[in-house]
C-alpha cells in the first residue's frame, strides 16, 4: 500500500519535472512538439489519477497550460505556434474521460466545469482572429469526445455488473428450485411410506404383533434412509465451507441415487403395500449423473403417487435404454387421478420441470383401460450413444 502511494506521487513529481524540462529546455521547438510531449508526459499521472482524480486533472491542466504559455521571453517568437501547443490539452481531456468513466457524478461535473473554464480562458487569451474560433471549437469537440467516451465506458461497465447480478440471482433461484425438488422427492416418498406403515401397525398391533413389528422396522429403515439423504443434501450445500470437506464426513462422499437403486426403491414401496415390477430394456450402461438422478427421482415420485392415490396393490416400471434417449414409464392399474386434481400437488410439476431441464418429453394422465401412466423421455448425450455403437 505504501509503495503504491509512493509510486503515485513520484509519478506526479516526474510529470511536473518533464513539463518543466519541456518548456524551459526547448523553448524554440514548435508548439506541436510541445503538445505531443505534454501528452506523452501525462502517462506519468496514472498513479495519481487512481488515488486522487481531481488532483491528477489539476496537474494535467497546469502542465498543459504551462506548455501553451511557455517561457515569458519566447511568447513573441511563438505567436505562430500556439495552435499546435493547444494539443497539450488532449492530456487533460484523457484524464477527464477517465474521471467521467470511474468517478461519481458530482466529481465528474466539477472536473468538466473546471477543465472547460481553464481551457477556454487560456485559448481565449492566446488565440486571435479566426484561430480563436477554430481552437475553441476543437477544444469543445475534444472535451465532448472524452466525456462521451467516459460515459459510454461507465454505462457498459454498469450494464455488465447488472447482467452479472441478474445471472447470479437466476442461478440462486434455479438452485433453490433444484433443492426444493430434491427435498420434496426425498421426503414425500419416505413420509408417504412411513404414514402407511404406521397406519398398518396401529391396526394390527394388538391382534398381529408380528406384522406390526415388521411395519415398525420398515418405518425405522425408511426413516434412517431419509435422514441419510437429508444429511447428504445438507453436506452438499456446505461444500463451500472448508470445514465441511476437511472433516472427513463419509456422507459427503456418498453418491447420489440413480437407476441402480431401483430395486431398493421397489422393496421400500413393497413394504408400503404396493408391489413394483421393474423391467429394463436395451443395453444397460452408465448414464450422466443428472440424467441418472432425474430418472430415479421421476420413478420415485411416480411410485409415491401410486402409494398415496392409486388405490392398487401393484404397478409396473419400465426403463428402456435407447441409443438416443432413456425412456421411463410407470404404469398402475388403480382408479387413476387427474393431473390437475387435488391429489396432484407438486409431484407432477416437479417431474415435468426435471424433464424440461434436460430437454426431454413428459406426459402423465389416465389410461383408457384404467389406471395412470407417467412417461418421460430423456435425450442422451451423443457420447453415450457412440459408446454403445462402438461395442
Amino acid at each position: 500500500m505504501t509503495s503504491t502511494k509512493t509510486t503515485a506521487w513520484v509519478g506526479g513529481a516526474l510529470y511536473l519535472l518533464a513539463v518543466g524540462l519541456l518548456v524551459g529546455g526547448a523553448p524554440r521547438v514548435s508548439g506541436t512538439v510541445h503538445g505531443l510531449g505534454a501528452l506523452l508526459a501525462a502517462s506519468l499521472l496514472v498513479g495519481v489519477l487512481r488515488r486522487a482524480p481531481l488532483l491528477a486533472l489539476s496537474m494535467a491542466l497546469f502542465g498543459s497550460t504551462a506548455v501553451v504559455v511557455g517561457p515569458p521571453g519566447s511568447r513573441a517568437s511563438l505567436s505562430a505556434s500556439y495552435q499546435g501547443q493547444f494539443l497539450s490539452y488532449l492530456a487533460a481531456d484523457l484524464v477527464l474521460g477517465v474521471i467521467v468513466a470511474t468517478c461519481a457524478r458530482r466529481t465528474s461535473m466539477v472536473a468538466v466545469a473546471g477543465s472547460l473554464v481553464v481551457q477556454l480562458l487560456v485559448i481565449g487569451g492566446f488565440s486571435h482572429g479566426d484561430d480563436l474560433t477554430v481552437n475553441v471549437v476543437i477544444a469543445l469537440l475534444a472535451m465532448a469526445t472524452a466525456c462521451t467516451g467516459g460515459r459510454l465506458s461507465r454505462e457498459r461497465r454498469e450494464h455488465a455488473v447488472a447482467l452479472r447480478s441478474k445471472e447470479t440471482a437466476e442461478a440462486v433461484i434455479a438452485e433453490r428450485l433444484r433443492i426444493a425438488r430434491e427435498l420434496h422427492d426425498m421426503v414425500a416418498h419416505s413420509i408417504g411410506i412411513i404414514a402407511i406403515q404406521a397406519g398398518a401397525a396401529s391396526q394390527v398391533i394388538r391382534t398381529r404383533p408380528a406384522e406390526a413389528g415388521e411395519a415398525l422396522r420398515a418405518i425405522e429403515v425408511t426413516s434412517r434412509e431419509t435422514l441419510s439423504g437429508l444429511r447428504r443434501t445438507l453436506v452438499a450445500l456446505r461444500q463451500a465451507d472448508p470445514d465441511a470437506t476437511a472433516s472427513g464426513n463419509p456422507a459427503a462422499l456418498a453418491p447420489s441415487p440413480g437407476l441402480a437403486d431401483l430395486d431398493r426403491l421397489a422393496a421400500a414401496t413393497a413394504d408400503a403395500g404396493v408391489r413394483v415390477e421393474v423391467r429394463r430394456g436395451g443395453e444397460e450402461r452408465p448414464l450422466p449423473a443428472d440424467i441418472d438422478l432425474s430418472a430415479f427421482r421421476i420413478v420415485q415420485e411416480a411410485l409415491t403417487n401410486v402409494v398415496r392415490h392409486a388405490g392398487t396393490g401393484r404397478c409396473r416400471v419400465l426403463i428402456d435404454y435407447g441409443n438416443e434417449e432413456l425412456s421411463v414409464e410407470v404404469v398402475d392399474d388403480g382408479h387413476g387421478a387427474t393431473e390437475n386434481g387435488p391429489a396432484h400437488g407438486f409431484g407432477l410439476v416437479g417431474m415435468r420441470e426435471r424433464v424440461a431441464l434436460l430437454h426431454g418429453e413428459f406426459s402423465a394422465g389416465t389410461r383408457p383401460e384404467g389406471g395412470f401412466r407417467v412417461t418421460a423421455r430423456l435425450p442422451l448425450p451423443a457420447s453415450v450413444g457412440v459408446s454403445v455403437e462402438a461395442r
